[in-house]
């Protein structure tokens, strides 16, 4: 017999929107398994259904969560959603869209004077790590969801994880750019800084001149030079990055949090679900449960791929039926598709037994609208 998704707990998606003390709900998974529509799903309904002042942080370039929610276009700041349905619950909902270029910006200039910021905006290496340095969209993402709870706007800040490689970027980031600036290159490039500023190159010394030129001959001087200036304007701010990644780690462990899986009954995104849900346990994170996307189910459970494939080649013997006979083969593939999901999902709830879980039937057509959230929404919770 298949394991069923069913057979986890059931997850009680209301309880925790309607939960005063949790204030941050992290969806997190594999790409393409639907964490935005998840995501802007949730805030939709905890708004409308429990009355919270909800914003949710999207970091999906595709803009979907700007056109569900009728917004034209979303930014680094906080947008309302209007024409939504709160007016008994006294809710709101602010959507905004994640611009890890503006954010680092941003930090920059709240933690350096004008002078210094504009000196690291002109640096070369600042404006590509800002833009394209791997783990720099997961950082910021951590950067903005500790900029948000420490403004204590929100009753409920619901965020989309990165479409990253692995989902558990999303956690790892911080401590691989705690990492590199805490690593023994950049403490070397530091020092001429610390020295008196004198450029790296003019610095002559036996035991860093053969280290430079090792160096310029891997990396080309100019690049090493922009390094070089880049470390040292950002000197005094390496200790804040690393506080914050901390104050937000601990934010993440804490009882506020609540962590919601979103995974398709797909190999590789079960795989990503459990190593995450492994992670989150090692890490002491808060995780509520699993939301099972794009679920099929035969309409007649009862009839299985073989009983409804068998009639079908009967009536096709008879000839005359085509019509029916069609329908019992789309039928059997459908029943077919939902046996193989079940064995997918199989594997989660056999590894993870005591995680809620809710599974979410395949919708006809894409989500593309506050109606369609609101469809997504009520079927994770299952009311």
């Amino acid at each position: 017999m298949v394991p069923s998704e069913d057979a986890a707990p059931q997850l009680d998606v209301d309880q925790i929107l309607a939960d005063p003390g949790v204030r941050i709900v992290v969806c997190c998974g594999a790409g393409g398994v639907g964490k935005t529509t998840t995501a802007a799903a949730l805030a939709l309904r905890a708004a409308e259904q429990h009355g919270r002042r909800t914003v949710v942080l999207t970091i999906d370039p595709a803009r979907r969560l700007a056109q569900s929610l009728g917004l034209t276009e979303l930014d680094n700041t906080p947008r309302q959603v209007k024409g939504i349905d709160v007016e008994a619950s006294g809710g709101e909902l602010h959507a905004m869209m994640l611009d890890m270029k503006r954010t680092f910006d941003d930090v920059v200039l709240q933690h350096t004077d004008p002078t210094k910021a504009a000196e690291i905006f002109a640096n070369p290496f600042y404006q590509a790590m800002s833009s394209t340095f791997a783990g720099t969209q997961e950082y910021m993402a951590m950067e903005k969801l500790g900029q948000l709870h420490a403004r204590g706007e929100w009753d409920l800040i619901v965020v989309d994880t990165p479409p990253s490689r692995s989902a558990l970027d999303f956690l790892d980031a911080p401590a691989r750019l705690s990492r590199f600036l805490d690593g023994r290159m950049l403490r070397l490039l530091l020092a001429p800084a610390r020295s008196g500023g004198r450029s790296m190159f003019n610095l002559v010394t036996a035991s860093f001149g053969m280290f430079s030129k090792v160096v310029q001959k891997v990396l080309g001087a100019q690049l090493l030079t922009d390094l070089s200036g880049f470390v040292a304007a950002l000197d005094s701010m390496f200790g804040g990055f690393r506080q914050r990644a901390e104050q937000t780690y601990r934010i993440l462990q804490a009882r506020e949090t609540a962590f919601v899986l979103v995974a398709a009954p797909e190999p590789d995104a079960v795989r990503e679900a459990a190593y995450f849900a492994s992670r989150l346990r090692e890490e002491k994170m808060p995780l509520a449960g699993l939301v099972l996307n794009r679920v099929h189910r035969p309409v007649v459970p009862q009839l299985d791929a073989e009983q409804s494939g068998a009639a079908a080649e009967r009536l096709a013997e008879l000839g005359g039926h085509e019509a029916t006979a069609d329908v019992l083969r789309a039928h059997a593939a459908l029943a077919r598709q939902a046996v193989r999901e079940q064995q997918v999902a199989a594997r989660f709830t056999e590894a993870f037994p005591a995680v809620p879980a809710v599974s979410v039937t395949a919708q006809p057509a894409d989500v593309h609208d506050v109606d369609g959230l609101r469809t997504i929404g009520a079927a994770i919770s299952r009311s």
